[in-house]
């Protein structure tokens, strides 16, 4: 019956399922040069695709995208326009003073996430925008393009001290976008920091995912606030990371789903990878669109 009941019907159920799927989409990260920053050809996969194996090759992936390995990456891997919504800028709280470094809206965002140095770092080092092979650039631009808010800040150590500056400069940021989704990626010894904000009471309720990029494991997450509350946990290492084995990681990751087999966790592995390559290589809109999906 053309121009009937029925066809108006299906019209409009049909109208509702787009509408729908267009709504399930907005939490998501819009690209910002992906085709770039796509992770090379997966070697192996297992785990129901938790788990995977990524072909990793320094002639191709420092050398070739890089003007100056390691220390400049080529220009079409960056769009330093960026840093028109960058600060640089002083937190006074009550458990010290905090400069960080913010891009993107400080008030009203959607989605916070936070860059954790690891030693021997700074707040410079995530607002970076040419080494690591331009990846922070690519971070800055997909927080400032998505109406998001990207932080890089400096802390005083790697234990309750910096843990608690840290919770400080989320519990601003997070008053200031209280709808925020809330992500903390850490970088090789930044990973203690993760862990102790997963095991407070009060930050271990709030994050929404955490990022352990050639870092290390801590098995008292398997009783914290954070593990309770199912958060999403990414680990990206490398095969060849000396100082914080490969291997034990990996038996972190499986304790895990030990636990749990569902519980959303995911593992890259760069292989003939070293330390600094999970910051490097890390897809970010990928794995932040996959922890907005798995965020409690």
């Amino acid at each position: 019956m053309v121009g009937g009941r029925p066809c108006r019907a299906f019209l409009t159920a049909a109208l509702f399922v787009l509408s729908s799927a267009a709504n399930a989409d907005t939490s998501l990260l819009r690209p910002f040069k992906d085709d770039l920053f796509a992770y090379p050809a997966a070697l192996s996969s297992n785990t129901g695709g938790a788990y995977t194996v990524i072909d990793y090759r320094e002639p191709r992936d420092i050398n070739q995208r890089d003007e100056v390995p390691e220390k400049r990456v080529r220009a079409q891997y960056t769009d330093t326009g960026v840093r028109k919504v960058q600060q640089d800028l002083m937190l006074k709280t009550d458990v010290g003073d905090i400069r960080h470094i913010t891009v993107g809206k400080t008030e009203g965002a959607r989605i916070i996430v936070l860059y954790l140095h690891g030693q021997g770092g700074s707040r410079k080092q995530g607002v970076d925008d040419f080494t690591f092979g331009g990846n922070f650039n690519r971070l800055k631009n997909l927080m400032a393009g998505n109406g998001g808010l990207y932080l890089s800040p400096d802390f005083p150590d790697f234990s309750d001290k910096g843990a608690a500056q840290i919770a400080a400069l989320i519990d601003h940021y997070a008053g200031q976008s209280p709808g925020a989704k809330i992500f903390v990626a850490c970088g090789s010894m930044g990973g203690a920091l993760c862990w102790k904000l997963a095991a407070r009471k009060d930050m271990g309720s709030r994050i929404g995912g955490l990022l352990l990029l050639g870092s290390f494991w801590d098995d008292s997450f398997l009783a914290s606030p954070a593990f309770k509350r199912r958060v999403p946990v990414f680990f990206a290492q490398g095969s060849h990371d000396k100082v914080f084995p490969v291997a034990n990681q990996e038996a972190f990751f499986r304790s895990i789903l030990s636990k749990s087999k569902t519980y959303p966790t995911r593992f890259v592995r760069f292989e003939t990878g070293t330390h600094g390559t999970p910051i490097r290589m890390i897809d970010w809109r990928g794995t932040l669109n996959w922890m907005l999906t798995k965020t409690p």
